[in-house]
């Protein structure tokens, strides 16, 4: 099975990545650390990547999807065209959707230090946001411990 963690920037999908990783004994990637050079160059001057910016990135993810027979994957995974994408011919992928508000997620990334991703740009990710209709989804507001309670139980 191969659980991809999605949502806009800050939404928590690294932190819970790990803690999931630790709780299932499953490798973790974080797609952030497999986008190129030029992506982060754009994010980090506030520049929201094109679908052809992410091109590259989706394929690369697409790879490590089909390499792997049990995975976690942190990938934002904004649009269903990228969902649909990642998900190839492969049956055995969990989405967990991981929902917060505009302000609560801004408040975390104005606190967070030494991510590429500037706060100015989740304007942006929400209004690409397509939310998902075949997702676990998942309320940031509870803490990490119990959303990875809650991923596991619904995972069962």
């Amino acid at each position: 099975m191969i659980c991809i963690l999605m949502g806009v920037s800050g939404s928590g999908k690294s932190t819970i990545g790990q803690l999931l990783s630790q709780k299932l004994g499953w490798p973790f990637y974080d797609g952030d650390d497999f986008h190129p050079r030029e992506n982060i160059a754009k994010m980090r001057q506030g520049i929201p990547l094109t679908d052809e910016d992410r091109r590259s990135w989706l394929s690369t993810l697409r790879s490590l999807i089909e390499q792997n027979q049990n995975a976690i994957i942190a990938c934002s995974s904004l649009k269903e065209s990228y969902r649909d994408y990642l998900e190839g011919e492969r049956t055995d992928i969990v989405w967990i959707y991981l929902k917060g508000s505009y302000e609560e997620i801004l408040e975390r990334m104005q606190h967070r230090q030494g991510h590429f991703m500037q706060p100015q740009m989740l304007r942006s990710q929400f209004a690409t946001l397509e939310e998902p209709k075949n997702a676990l989804v998942i309320d940031i507001s509870l803490l990490p411990e119990e959303i990875i309670d809650r991923i596991v139980n619904l995972l069962d």
